[in-house]
């Protein structure tokens, strides 16, 4: 009577195991699995993360913090001047879009202005969306990112100690003006 159990036991495991795998699809040696349009979705995503493709369109609203002098948020105004400010306020929210692969745009929410840098290394807000509005973000070790323009290599974004934007041809990556800290 026992070894019926056992076995009556083995074949419903074997049902139960069997039905689960019976409601995914069958796995072709091509790794193509068709949708209703013809598309493949496995080549979709390997596309997509060979490309690069999946960093675009996603946007990231922060405040971009500097802990120099008693520590500054970068705020866009809607005159096109930008500065740091102590108190977080509605001009200081900065939304953050990649366009390429480590280069973002960096534009203010409430302003509607593209943060630019001149060739002089002068940051000013810019209306429309130029080769002067992308910059190359990098982590560093400090865990502060830095934001070099992606038109004029060499020149950082960067604060002074008083909250007013520094040119960018007088900092490098290596001092604090140019650490800056994306705050939610």
């Amino acid at each position: 009577m026992s070894l019926s159990r056992s076995g009556l036991l083995v074949v419903l495991y074997g049902i139960m195991v069997g039905s689960l795998f019976a409601t995914f699809p069958p796995i072709s040696s091509t790794k193509q699995s068709r949708l209703g349009d013809g598309s493949t979705s496995w080549n979709k995503r390997e596309e997509a993360a060979g490309d690069g493709q999946y960093l675009l369109g996603i946007r990231r609203l922060r405040r971009l913090y500097c802990n120099v002098g008693i520590g500054f948020h970068i705020q866009v105004l809607p005159s096109g001047k930008i500065t740091g400010v102590h108190e977080e306020n509605m001009y200081s929210l900065i939304e953050i879009s990649p366009v390429e692969r480590g280069v973002v745009t960096l534009s203010g929410v409430r302003s509607g202005l593209f943060v630019a840098m001149s060739e002089k290394g002068k940051l000013y807000g810019s209306g429309n969306y130029n080769d002067e509005c992308k910059f190359k973000e990098s982590l560093l070790a400090n865990n502060y990112n830095a934001y070099e323009s992606a038109a004029h290599p060499g020149m950082f974004i960067a604060l002074s100690k008083t909250g007013k934007t520094k040119r960018g041809n007088r900092v490098s990556p290596a001092m604090s003006v140019t650490h800056f800290l994306p705050r939610m």
